[in-house]
C-alpha cells in the first residue's frame, strides 16, 4: 500500500489515472453523467489504452502491434 500523499510509491497507476482523465474527461469537457455512462467511459478507454493507443515505451507502437511484433 503506497503511504499517503506520495504518488511516486505508485507511479503507473497515477500516469494511467492522468492519461484516463486528460484522454477521456477533460478532453471532451463532461460535466454531469451518471454511473453508468462512466463506467463505460472507462471500460472503453481501458480497452483502448490496452490495444490501440501508441506508446513511446513500445516504439511508438500500440500494445497490440508490440506484442505482434514480438511474436
Amino acid at each position: 500500500m503506497s503511504r499517503r500523499g506520495n504518488y511516486h510509491d505508485n507511479a503507473v497507476m497515477e500516469s494511467f489515472f492522468g492519461h484516463l482523465k486528460s484522454e477521456a474527461f477533460y478532453s471532451q469537457k463532461i460535466t454531469k453523467v451518471s454511473n453508468t455512462t462512466v463506467r463505460k467511459i472507462v471500460l472503453e478507454y481501458i480497452h483502448y489504452y490496452n490495444c490501440v493507443r501508441i506508446q513511446e515505451k513500445l516504439n511508438h507502437l500500440s500494445p497490440k502491434e508490440f506484442r505482434e511484433q514480438v511474436v
